[in-house]
């Protein structure tokens, strides 16, 4: 576990030497995924830049989310009594099931048994919508262009362990962000040399979903799909490598990713990744009419920037028939700030605590 700062109860001195902090100027943000959780406890004074402690666990080395929370708060010894959390599921009345992790996420069960006043769920694309507004140009990778219409939708599309969608609608005075499951929506191939995919899935699951095929969970499908389509031979050697690790997708990247001689397999699976990404990102700016522009977030992507060609993505981006001309105006951006859902989670954790009543609640 990573820790920085001092323990100390009820206060905390901030690292520049400044005011203490009183408790109800703390919060506990989090960021809840099917692999890691990124837990921060910030001041409203420092916020992200200089957290009073912050810690990055494996979600699968815990039984529930109340056991990991406690087991970070133990160890920072800080009396904090409001927590802002995004989880990687839906999020209804305060509730969630997380849908890559078997744990159900419940503001009043948390408030109760860790002795939060008050504890906000979130859904994890919801949070990263919510940081949108926020970012910066140097928190963006462009790959088109475009021009953004003022108070135009804003789109969200986040590969990482599984596949999320969101957007932000304007109403008049500013950007409200609406999470929606869109990434388990059936799958549908975007070019000739994709189109058996979905057959080879359906022969081995009920439902194929874009997750399925462009997310950490996706990418060893599309692996295997190479390999038994005989794209290319699979060597024993990585082939024992693959069966060793816990998680296939991370060796797959590396491997795909590896400058001097890349694994031909794994490197057809990425360029499949990022021809159905660059598909399914077209088809979300179409379903929510993104004028304001399309972002690309997720722990994937920003990996991959070497491979992108941008020319390539721009045109299965736009390639929609009759709305091509329209899409090749939506901006597209990767978000390479790594701490942008975080940045999300903690705008609407102050915003709730400054504006709403204490409770536990969801959006």
């Amino acid at each position: 576990m990573l820790y920085h700062g001092d323990a100390h109860p009820r206060s905390q001195p901030l690292p520049e030497g400044g005011l203490a902090v009183h408790e109800s100027d703390v919060l506990l943000i989090g960021d809840i995924g099917g692999t890691k959780t990124d837990l921060l406890v910030i001041s409203q004074a420092a916020g992200l830049a200089q957290p009073l402690a912050r810690a990055r666990l494996k979600s699968a080395d815990y039984p529930n989310l109340q056991t990991l929370l406690g087991a970070f708060l133990a160890t920072t010894g800080l009396s904090v009594r409001h927590a802002c959390l995004d989880v990687a599921g839906p999020v209804i009345n305060g509730r969630a099931q997380l849908t890559n992790l078997p744990w159900e996420v419940d503001g009043a069960a948390l408030c109760a048994e860790l002795a939060f006043t008050s504890v906000d769920i979130l859904n994890d694309l919801a949070a990263i919508a919510h940081a949108i507004p926020t970012l910066q140009t140097t928190d963006l990778k462009t790959l088109n262009a475009g021009t953004a219409s003022p108070g135009g939708t804003k789109a969200v599309i986040a590969p990482g362990t599984g596949l999320g969608e969101a957007f932000l609608v304007w109403d008049g005075a500013r950007y409200l962000a609406q999470a929606s499951e869109g990434g388990h929506v059936d799958f549908a191939a975007p070019t000739p040399e994709l189109a058996g995919l979905a057959p080879y899935l359906r022969d081995r699951y009920d439902h194929v979903s874009y997750e399925m095929v462009c997310s950490g969970v996706g990418i060893p499908h599309l692996y295997d799909f190479f390999r038994d389509q005989g794209r290319a031979l699979e060597s024993p050697e990585f082939a024992a490598h693959l069966a060793a690790s816990p998680d296939r997708t991370p060796p797959i990247l590396e491997a795909a990713l590896h400058s001097d001689t890349p694994n031909p397999l794994c490197r057809a699976a990425v360029e499949a990744f990022l021809t159905i990404l660059a598909a399914e990102a077209g088809n979300l700016a179409l379903k929510v009419f993104a004028l304001g522009g399309v972002y690309i977030a997720g722990g994937i992507p920003p990996r991959l920037l070497s491979l992108i060609d941008r020319a390539r993505f721009a045109h299965t981006f736009c390639a929609k028939g009759r709305f091509a001309k329209l899409l090749t105006e939506i901006p597209v951006h990767i978000v390479t700030n790594p701490d942008a859902t975080l940045m999300g989670t903690a705008a609407y954790g102050w915003a709730r605590m400054r504006h709403a009543p204490m409770s536990s609640s969801g959006p």
